[in-house]
């Protein structure tokens, strides 16, 4: 489903939460085939520590073939790109779906209603690396499929998604103790990092010479958290408008209450700006109030203070996307500083430092209207220079960059895409670890005059 400037609500509920009705196991089944000995062999590996697990060596693991197969999800990518968006295929290999132990049943995909499912890609022309991701928002493991998969398959590297172990907009009801859904987050991206690193030594022969984190989003959040915590699994990573989380700092529910106040008419513009959003990103805030605003904020807080209105959003967020996107009226009063300790102790639990302990580039769009560069990857930059860490750190603001793609179809005029940004940040990063070629310094990527900018951006 294509966004326009008319965009209905069921079209925001596929851009937040790629409705959690839909799932790959509605589409037929594609037929594998085997296409070389070292396709067969490659079947044969086993994911440590995988409760459940089907391989398949298949013709071309990119979307452009995967599409309308048990393989992959349309509706938990689509709406993340351009339109024009460019994108390589055929590429061979073998692809391992699965799923860990867990509890929690909200990812319905191919009918296993199982969490911390996962999805690990071996091209057969294997560069020697590995490549790992968590699904932003609250999507599933295909979500990077057409932004990353894609491109790094291409590459020659292998490629390993989570879904982070909960997802859909009830995420918030996994677990007991407040913050234990996105404590689960990382945790899973962890577990998945090091069967990924044991299915590629099992595949090829040997362990992968180098291992990359990335994500966009709450996948930029495990980013900036998996090289703070363990940055013994990775040589470094490529950081895309990661959330923020502080317990006395930064983070979305300082910000997004001020959001929803405007939504009921109780701030102004001027009240917008203080909190951190942009000026110059007005026209943007329309769409926002339909499809992000309410929801994210009345979820996250659910997950971290639910004690703060127990019936709204309850025990779930809702079973028709307009009470899926609808905001809670109270949310346009919650005060996160006057809260209590226990809260501030669940954000603590999540909370990043800005203590890398591998090369990162961030990059964040000047024009994000979810997750603002003042309040986010600016404050996040300042963390890492406190640390004594920037040495180990680019961050490159992004000229008219919004926090999703798509909308550059809407106003084309207004935005550029993110996504050959991001490209550009990763042969940046595999550069500087790989050759020791220094990225361009910290600076903003200016939008150019001319010139295709939904397929070519430089860091320069």
């Amino acid at each position: 489903m294509r966004l326009r400037a008319g965009v209905t609500v069921l079209a925001s509920v596929l851009l937040l939460a790629a409705s959690s009705v839909s799932s790959a196991s509605s589409a037929p089944a594609g037929q594998p085939v085997s296409h070389s000995r070292t396709c067969e062999g490659q079947r044969d590996v086993r994911v440590p520590g995988a409760q459940h697990q089907t391989s398949a060596c298949l013709p071309d693991l990119t979307t452009s073939a995967l599409t309308g197969t048990r393989y992959t999800d349309r509706s938990d990518w689509i709406s993340l790109q351009a339109k024009d968006t460019k994108n390589p295929s055929g590429v061979p290999g073998v692809q391992v779906d699965g799923y860990f132990p867990d509890t929690s049943r909200l990812n319905a995909t191919h009918g296993w209603n199982h969490d911390s499912q996962f999805v690990i890609r071996l091209p057969e022309n294997w560069n020697g690396g590995l490549i790992v991701t968590g699904a932003p928002g609250v999507r599933k493991q295909y979500s990077l499929d057409s932004l990353i998969s894609d491109w790094v398959l291409a590459q020659g590297y292998a490629f390993a998604a989570t879904d982070k172990g909960n997802s859909g907009p009830d995420f918030y009801t996994d677990g007991t103790r407040p913050g234990d859904a996105i404590v689960e987050w990382n945790r899973r991206t962890t577990q998945l990092t090091r069967a990924a690193k044991s299915v590629v030594a099992q595949a090829y022969g040997k362990a992968p010479r180098r291992t990359y984190m990335t994500g966009i989003s709450n996948g930029g959040y495990l980013t900036r958290w998996q090289l703070e915590n363990h940055p013994e699994l990775y040589d470094g990573g490529v950081d895309w408008e990661g959330t923020l989380w502080t317990a006395r700092g930064a983070n979305i529910l300082r910000q997004l209450p001020t959001a929803v106040a405007r939504q009921e008419g109780q701030a102004t513009d001027d009240d917008m700006y203080r909190v951190g959003y942009a000026r110059g990103s007005e026209f943007l805030w329309p769409y926002h109030e339909k499809a992000y605003w309410g929801f994210t904020q009345k979820t996250y807080r659910a997950e971290l203070d639910p004690g703060y209105d127990r019936a709204c959003p309850g025990p779930s967020a809702g079973t028709t996307p307009e009470e899926i996107l609808a905001p809670c009226a109270s949310d346009a009063a919650y005060d996160y500083a006057d809260r209590p300790a226990s809260v501030h102790r669940a954000v603590e639990r999540i909370a990043l430092t800005g203590r890398i302990g591998r090369p990162m580039l961030t990059l964040h769009g000047d024009l994000d209207a979810l997750l603002p560069i003042a309040t986010d990857s600016d404050v996040y930059t300042d963390m890492v220079a406190e640390q004594n860490r920037d040495r180990l750190h680019r961050y490159y603001t992004v000229e008219d960059g919004t926090h999703v793609d798509s909308l550059y179809d809407t106003h084309p005029e207004r935005l550029r895409p993110m996504l050959p940004c991001y490209r550009s940040a990763l042969g940046a990063l595999t550069a500087w670890v790989e050759h020791g070629e220094a990225p361009p310094a910290d600076g903003t990527v200016e939008r150019p005059a001319t010139g295709d900018v939904v397929n070519t951006c430089s860091l320069d």
